[in-house]
């Protein structure tokens, strides 16, 4: 298996490699280049399986190196500084990072989790996703979910709630079937609080475009425009009336 890290610093890329070489043994080709420029050829020049890219390089970003290497025959690792605008598009697209700086035992995580799924099939599709949303830089309107055997783009607006189970996330959709993925709720949490969603209950997330009505009995609970009911816990009740009233 070869690995290759692309990043400006070389201290992380020793970094790097002091950690893959003594974590995990099985991988005996190590590379690396520390501009655009050096990580185009390189990837143009051998048979890469795991690539661990910053996402700010000196004479350009990891995305210049992505587009001149299609079509993409690897598992990829974005690695970042804090950039909350990056990390929301990475999470909008299902994509895999590390933050700097570098935690062994996430970076360990994160290359073990690559080297178990390796689902190089469905990186086309999740970098477009990702290049739309990083790029444009505009409202997002599309979501990656991934599910044990397929990929599925939704659009955010048709999502109707989302159902927490324990480490599992349940989508349920204005005109489709429910999709189940195995991360939490906590996570899309963070990325679609600024799309309109609000969190009444521990088990649920809901885009309040899609409330009907608050009915303030039995402790309060939701109705939904498809007439589903979610409960509203007592500690959100007041937050969520002063959302709703300035809808």
């Amino acid at each position: 298996m070869n690995i290759v890290f692309i990043d400006d610093d070389k201290n992380i890329r020793n970094l790097y490699r002091k950690i893959v070489e003594k974590q995990f043994p099985d991988i005996t080709g190590i590379f690396e280049a520390g501009s655009v420029k050096e990580g185009k050829e390189l990837l143009l020049s051998i048979k890469v399986d795991l690539l661990i890219l910053d996402i700010d390089l000196g004479d350009g970003s990891g995305f210049d190196v992505l587009q001149a290497v299609k079509p993409y025959n690897f598992s990829l690792i974005f690695s970042t500084a804090y950039n909350e605008f990056a990390i929301k598009a990475i999470k909008f697209s299902a994509l895999d990072y590390i933050l700097k700086p570098i935690d062994e035992d996430e970076f360990c995580v994160a290359i073990d989790k690559a080297i178990a799924i390796r689902e190089k099939s469905n990186l086309e599709t999740q970098l477009f996703n990702f290049f739309e949303d990083y790029e444009k830089r505009n409202d997002t309107k599309k979501l990656v979910l991934k599910t044990a055997g397929e990929l599925h783009i939704v659009d955010i607006n048709d999502i109707v709630f989302c159902k927490s189970d324990n480490s599992y996330t349940t989508f349920s959709f204005k005109d489709s079937d429910d999709i189940i993925v195995s991360r939490s709720m906590k996570e899309f949490e963070d990325i679609l609080s600024d799309y309109n969603f609000f969190r009444p209950h521990t088990s649920y997330l809901v885009n309040l475009n899609h409330i009907q009505k608050l009915d303030k009995s039995d402790g309060g609970f939701l109705i939904l425009k498809n007439g589903k009911e979610i409960p509203v816990s007592q500690r959100k009740k007041a937050r969520l009336i002063k959302i709703l009233e300035e809808l």
